[in-house]
């Protein structure tokens, strides 16, 4: 870990005698971009205000510039969170909604309209300062509940599905000015979504959660190309990586309800037999003609999209399938086709999910 980074250890959470957080060790770099996603209840929140000086740490250590902050108040902790609901003033101006929290820490007011001003340009709500919280479309108030994090000049913010409240157009719009955001101040940022696009656009690190403990922590093509497990790799991505049933047939072959493909998985020695789960994206499978390394489905459903198109197979036992196929000769529901994946792109898991290869 860098110095001025940060660093969870041991990091555990319960709620009685149920254990929510299981011994989290992670450490953030100083000005990363750190995204935590995962299911509903995969514990992404609880760990954001742990970090945060909201939940109290059952056990563990969290240091941020080397200091350890476990028990420290939230105010001496040198965060700043952004929440879900905007939580602003609505009898206050947008001006004394981003001053507030500086003049409750007696800050002179000069600074106060110094910090203010400055916060105010660098997201573009100059010309809003006079307006309360009912005057704004969503996207401004988010906006405002950002600054009132910036003037507080912390070392680390946290952001905790902050775009949730806003329609699709305005969550695209906020993503990139939140990167930009990033851009210009440097600072460390945390940020839960359960939106795995916001997590692949806005992350130098992604952080996979399941049931409180970290399945992978990578960059956002390190967990997309090399998912650790069979839970990663069907969690990101949309569409999900299919997921095939095949049963190892030895001689670097895997027998499928659709016929028999190349698995280079002979390191692993599987027992003949052996069950496996293929895993291939929807943008490596291609139609073609031979059933030689590729797998018999019929296709049950079409959909188009205008710039690229999806077809939703089956095999004959019922396993599903989706590809991407953006040109060649028309295909129809209910036609037979055969599908392949490069070697290269394949990977294997156990039938309890464990990565293979």
């Amino acid at each position: 870990m860098t110095k001025n980074g940060m660093r969870l250890t041991g990091v555990r959470k319960s709620f009685g005698g149920l254990e929510v957080i299981h011994g989290i060790d992670l450490d953030i770099p100083e000005g990363a971009f750190v995204v935590f996603v995962g299911p509903s209840g995969c514990g992404k929140s609880t760990l954001l205000r742990m970090i945060a000086g909201l939940e109290e740490v059952t056990d563990g250590e969290i240091a941020i510039k080397g200091r350890d902050v476990t028990d420290l108040d939230p105010s001496e902790r040198g965060i700043a969170m952004v929440f879900q609901s905007y939580a602003l003033y609505p009898h206050m101006s947008v001006r004394d909604n981003l001053g507030f929290g500086l003049k409750m820490a007696r800050t002179g007011a000069a600074e106060i309209e110094a910090r203010v001003r400055a916060a105010s340009a660098i997201l573009k709500i100059d010309h809003l300062l006079d307006r309360r919280p009912g005057q704004l479309s969503g996207g401004q108030r988010q906006r405002v509940a950002i600054g009132r994090a910036i003037v507080r000049e912390p070392d680390v913010f946290l952001f905790d599905e902050p775009l949730s409240n806003l329609d699709a157009e305005l969550r695209v719009s906020m993503r990139i000015e939140i990167a930009r955001l990033h851009r210009e101040l440097g600072n460390t940022m945390i940020y839960v979504t359960h939106d795995q696009t916001e997590a692949m656009t806005l992350a130098d690190k992604i952080v996979v959660l399941k049931d409180g403990r970290i399945e992978q922590a990578g960059s956002p093509r390190e967990v997309y190309e090399d998912p650790a497990n069979s839970f990663v790799a069907g969690f990101i991505g949309s569409p999900r990586m299919n997921m095939i049933e095949a049963q190892w047939a030895g001689s670097g072959l895997a027998k499928t309800a659709g016929g028999s493909i190349k698995a280079d998985i002979r390191h692993a020695s599987p027992p003949l037999g052996e069950t496996l789960m293929v895993g291939m994206r929807p943008e490596h499978l291609t139609v073609v003609s031979v059933s030689d390394d590729a797998i018999r489905v019929k296709v049950d459903f079409d959909e188009y999209l205008g710039g690229t198109r999806y077809l939703y197979c089956q095999t004959e036992d019922g396993q599903s399938l989706i590809t991407e196929y953006r040109e060649g000769p028309d295909i129809q529901r209910g036609d037979t086709i055969y599908l392949h994946c490069p070697p290269l792109r394949r990977r294997y898991f156990d039938a309890k999910g464990n990565r293979l290869r």
